[in-house]
């Protein structure tokens, strides 16, 4: 039988190769500033890592200024300022990595040819005994702060220097340090990189951390809104039923009706019969959890006249509250007594919660425009019982005031106790005027 050939392997792409080179030299050019973080924790420590590394710095310099002179005999002004280059590398390459990286090269470079002639029998070179050490923290800080392949660029250009010193200029009788500044150089370049590496991951997981957050509490807003949505559901259909119901009567409400006047009128209920099919249909799904789940039956919403029930059964569940109304008592717009029901329900809710065995306060003030809520509660008497995870009541309370246009706030009291309290208009914004609430504090949530 004929074998099947095998597919031809792709031809090398020499354009690529050359882009790494180039961006590894592009890399090894960058003198940019890039200044070495501080540690985050423990904060005490923060700036450990720089002490440590300028001690290194001066501990350098008077190493190479030792070995200078009583290892390789250099004296002079010479001496210091080559121990300074190889201190002053470390200094430098705490904020600009490459441009110290270059100066401790050039520094080696400048030792290597001042001791070139004084190297004795088995004394290293090119490098001194110290100068490879001194190198290390150079590259360690460069390995840190780039890119990986850029990193293996300064280690192979370290390396290469080295081994074509010694091939083209080594002393007679001198101890080689190729092998050593291979062994070290590299495990400096992979040690920089695994602790970047981990930096990077922290960096990048506080940053999923913080989305996620942003996310929850994105999610739980609409949530919370979506629940609003479906309790107004019912005041919506409500009044558009009473249009509907009001446009079938209308007709038998005049004496010898015109037939034009009929037709308006039953394009009038048709219309609002459609809406509110709509309508349903629509906030139908919101009252369910999942789509294809019959909605739940439609039950009245609660006003502020069932609050006697709300309260009895809050003293029943242990708490002493009471209740006091100030202002002319007159019946707000649906959606402004269901709203400050459900102020009032979340806010006792909160104490039984929060604050067993305290004594809770409920005030309502009827004004000429709005009307005030308050729900104040003194400290627990004893320890609350833990909850599953944190709640979301004063956000929903906070989405339902501003909805209509009005302003809620909560905090804690001087006596250790907790308040809430709200103003709602009588006459709510229309929805293009409704603020945002502000940003959520720290506070007691359900």
């Amino acid at each position: 039988m004929n074998e099947q050939s095998e597919p031809p392997s792709p031809a090398p792409v020499p354009g690529r190769a050359s882009a790494v080179l180039r961006s590894v030299a592009l890399g090894l050019l960058d003198l940019k500033a890039d200044p070495l973080p501080k540690m985050s924790k423990p904060r005490w420590l923060a700036w450990l890592p720089h002490l440590v590394l300028l001690y290194l710095a001066v501990a350098f310099f008077a190493v190479t200024t030792e070995q200078l002179s009583n290892h390789y005999e250099v004296h002079g002004s010479v001496r210091p300022l080559l121990a300074t280059l190889v201190g002053g590398s470390i200094a430098i390459a705490l904020r600009w990595p490459i441009a110290g990286y270059w100066v401790g090269l050039i520094g080696a470079g400048l030792i290597a040819g001042e001791i070139h002639g004084h190297v004795g029998q088995g004394q290293s070179w090119p490098w001194m005994p110290a100068g490879m050490f001194a190198f290390a923290p150079v590259l360690l800080l460069v390995a840190l702060r780039v890119p990986p392949r850029v990193t293996v660029g300064a280690v192979t250009v370290a390396v290469a220097c080295t081994g074509l010193a010694e091939a083209l200029f080594r002393p007679e009788n001198s101890g080689t340090t190729t092998p050593g500044a291979i062994l070290l150089f590299a495990f400096t370049g992979l040690l920089g990189y695994a602790l970047r590496a981990t930096r990077l991951t922290r960096t990048q997981l506080v940053e999923q951390e913080t989305l996620t957050e942003e996310e929850r509490a994105r999610r739980t807003l609409l949530e919370e809104r979506s629940r609003i949505a479906r309790e107004l559901h019912d005041v919506v259909a409500h009044h558009m039923s009473v249009i509907s119901i009001q446009a079938q009567v209308a007709p038998y409400l005049v004496e010898n009706p015109s037939e034009e006047l009929k037709e308006n009128l039953a394009g009038i209920r048709a219309n609002a019969v459609e809406a509110l099919t709509e309508l349903r249909r629509v906030l139908g799904v919101l009252r369910s959890e999942h789509p294809d789940e019959a909605a739940e039956l439609h039950h009245p919403q609660p006003t502020l006249a069932e609050l006697g029930g709300l309260v009895d059964n809050v003293r029943a569940a242990g708490l002493e509250v009471t209740v006091e109304i100030a202002g002319i008592r007159r019946p707000l717009s649906p959606g402004v007594e269901l709203t400050a029901y459900r102020i009032v329900q979340e806010a006792l809710s909160n104490c039984l919660r929060h604050a067993p065995g305290s004594r809770v306060e409920v005030g309502i003030a009827y004004g000429p425009r709005d009307v005030h809520l308050c729900v104040a509660n003194t400290a627990p008497t004893r320890p609350a019982p833990p909850t599953m995870g944190a709640g979301h009541g004063l956000l929903g309370m906070r989405e339902r005031a501003g909805m209509l246009g009005g302003e809620l706030a909560a905090g804690h009291r001087p006596d250790g106790g907790y308040e809430v309290s709200a103003v709602l208009p009588m006459d709510p914004a229309p929805p293009g005027g409704v603020t945002s609430a502000g940003p959520e504090r720290n506070e007691k949530d359900s």
